[in-house]
């Protein structure tokens, strides 16, 4: 870690922010975030950054089944779409936090699909997996699946929850077959009292640039591409796509 990983952060979002006129909550090209990226020299983040509102047990925040829709129905469309156009067929997906749903197009025939997600009624009434695995990520970050498992790994408005990013991200790289993808996705909807501290202090292009570093530190996957899938900018949820290739 850099001795000032702080000054770091904020020297590559100020940079980012500046190029593209900054100040924007919802910048017209969220993809310029990751274009061409300036990486700090070492992770930039601290401890502090990864710190809730709301720090007790995760199980116990979401102990009671939440069956409805995080994100509204027009991004909740754009983000299936995005999914028939780019998953690859008979794809063996992970579908990390996940929850009752996976968002994926009714016909799309998967190999399989493992959903890993915190609330086991919430995950038995998804019926789109095949395998079904509860588990706190925040409590233990290592993924219970072999090496070179997957195809796909897909994580809906979600990302924002991580505490502890980097050793996800590097099990993502590892349970990934050579040439998988993983697809995050957010909006700028969440729980506040449980999301990550720099998360709620950050822009959409910030939090693109700071999914894209969770990307580039984690080593093993290709350069980080950022695209905006809002299918209505300014008037419904907008909807936000962070993916990288396993090399």
């Amino acid at each position: 870690m850099a001795n000032n990983p702080l000054s770091a952060l904020r020297l590559a979002l100020l940079k980012m922010s500046s190029a593209f006129g900054g100040g924007a909550r919802r910048p017209p090209d969220i993809s310029a975030a990751l274009a061409n990226p300036q990486w700090p020299a070492e992770w930039p983040f601290s401890a502090a950054d990864f710190r809730r509102q709301d720090e007790s047990r995760d199980t116990v925040f979401y102990d009671t089944p939440r069956l409805v829709y995080h994100i509204d129905e027009f991004a909740v469309g754009a983000l299936t779409s995005y999914y028939a156009r780019t998953l690859p067929p008979k794809a063996d997906v992970l579908d990390l936090c996940s929850s009752w749903v996976s968002h994926l197009p009714d016909d799309y025939e998967a190999g399989s699909v493992t959903g890993l997600g915190m609330v086991t009624a919430e995950l038995d009434k998804n019926p789109r997996l095949t395998t079904r695995v509860t588990q706190d990520l925040n409590e233990n970050p290592s993924l219970p699946f072999e090496d070179a498992s997957f195809d796909v790994i897909t994580n809906v408005v979600s990302v924002d929850y991580l505490t502890q990013p980097l050793a996800i991200f590097k099990e993502m790289a590892r349970v990934l077959r050579p040439g998988g993808s993983a697809v995050m996705s957010f909006s700028n909807r969440c729980f506040p009292s449980k999301a990550i501290d720099i998360w709620l202090r950050t822009s959409d292009m910030e939090h693109a640039f700071i999914v894209g570093c969770y990307f580039h530190y984690a080593g093993g996957f290709g350069p980080p591409q950022a695209q905006d899938i809002s299918p209505n900018p300014g008037i419904t949820d907008p909807m936000f796509i962070v993916r990288a290739m396993k090399r």
